[in-house]
């Protein structure tokens, strides 16, 4: 993935943040949730969820985070 970013740098030069289209930003919002849900159902064999289940459950984190 090639990220389009701009710099905001102070009067030194000195990079203080990087501003992104918003679109990156959601590309790389759901690689991260992706990557932790595969990391989160690995850490635990014991509970295998159903397909509908899952989505369920996928569901809910995405609504919990739209809330924040």
């Amino acid at each position: 993935m090639i990220i389009d970013k701009k710099y905001i740098v102070d009067d030194n030069n000195k990079k203080l943040a990087v501003q992104l289209s918003i679109e990156t930003f959601r590309k790389i919002e759901e690689a991260l949730e992706n990557y932790s849900l595969y990391q989160l159902m690995n850490e635990d064999k014991s509970e295998i969820l159903s397909v509908a289940e899952a989505k369920e459950y996928y569901q809910n984190l995405e609504n919990e985070s739209s809330i924040q």
